[in-house]
């Protein structure tokens, strides 16, 4: 008996709820073995934005976000 035949009647002998179960798992198995799609590089997403910002003005703008915030002040943060 082949592993398909012997995986074919232990799924046969479970009830409906269990043989949901097997099927979830064995497309989860066929979802993880599947081969990724390369993800797209991010480099240079920024190449071409005109408003020339510096590290000067992108530490103030994180300063300016973060001035006063504190566990205790987080409700009354108020958000455009």
């Amino acid at each position: 008996m082949t592993v398909t035949e012997k995986v074919f009647e232990k799924f046969k002998a479970l009830p409906a709820d269990r043989q949901q179960e097997l099927l979830d798992f064995a497309e989860f198995l066929e979802k993880k073995d599947a081969p990724k799609t390369p993800r797209s590089s991010l480099r240079g997403i920024w190449a071409d934005d005109p408003s020339n910002l510096t590290e000067e003005d992108l530490r103030e703008a994180r300063n300016e976000m973060w001035r006063g915030y504190t566990k205790d002040t987080e409700d009354q943060l108020e958000f455009p």
